[in-house]
């Protein structure tokens, strides 16, 4: 089953008080957290940032009750908060699924299959013939086994292309088969360990963690390696051979500063 949510944005219930509807979607130990990351920057509005992360790990997106969140915890207008909302793609106006899915479809990995793996996973998590959409949801969102799908601009793995993620961590050197297989299996319940990065959690778990907290997660989830091999391949290569970069020297001459007028 594939669920497409409307476009619009808006779902606050007519004749009931926002205030009071912000109060019954964030709990009391959520307005802490909100005033924990307050806490961290010297400038209040400095927090929106991590704070929609936080919204994001309770309700799986951003809603007009998690801007009015942001905007009274901040002391900003809601219309600040939706500018940033809206300009971040990290920031789903729409319901997630248990999973988000992002699929690298910028040059080299597009080049390399990435193209081939977006099409294929729209195929398959699509219904009635109709492909899945980006940012679209298989499934219930939020329920286990719901799947969002986007396709995504570059993801940093240009060396390992090929690449997808999940929930934000990575799974490298993919192919239309692979991710076909890692799809089916988060669908069914499992999490198969990303390449390198934490333990695979759900989406809203990482936003929580991509707000700074890390609530039930065992340190041992976060064994894992942070780089591959071949990115790092070369520095080890360097180490091994005594290979080192000229220093600057101290008196190097440096390039004028244009004149300010």
């Amino acid at each position: 089953m594939t669920t497409t949510q409307p476009e619009s944005t808006v779902d606050t219930v007519a004749g009931v008080d926002p205030d009071k509807q912000v109060s019954d979607v964030f709990s009391d130990d959520i307005v802490e957290k909100a005033q924990q990351i307050i806490g961290r920057y010297p400038v209040a509005r400095s927090a929106l940032l991590p704070m929609l992360h936080l919204v994001q790990s309770v309700e799986g997106h951003v809603s007009q009750a998690g801007i009015a969140f942001c905007a009274t915890q901040l002391d900003l207008t809601t219309a600040e908060v939706s500018a940033v909302a809206t300009f971040y793609t990290m920031y789903k106006r729409r319901p997630c699924g248990e999973h988000l899915v992002s699929v690298c479809t910028n040059t080299l990995c597009a080049a390399l299959g990435g193209d081939a793996i977006y099409a294929k996973l729209r195929e398959q998590l699509g219904s009635d013939g109709k492909p899945l959409g980006h940012e679209e949801t298989a499934g219930e969102p939020g329920t286990p086994g719901s799947i969002t799908l986007e396709h995504a601009e570059c993801l940093a793995a240009c060396d390992l292309g090929p690449v997808l993620q999940v929930n934000y961590e990575f799974y490298d050197n993919q192919t239309p088969e692979s991710a076909s297989e890692l799809v089916e299996k988060l669908r069914k319940g499992e999490k198969p360990a990303p390449t390198r990065g934490a333990a695979l959690t759900d989406f809203k778990q990482a936003e929580l963690q991509l707000a700074g907290f890390f609530d039930g997660r065992d340190p041992a989830d976060n064994a894992g390696p942070s780089a591959s091999i071949e990115t790092v391949r070369g520095a080890k290569l360097a180490q091994e051979r005594g290979w080192t970069a000229p220093s600057m020297p101290d008196d190097a001459p440096l390039p004028a500063l244009p004149e300010k007028k």
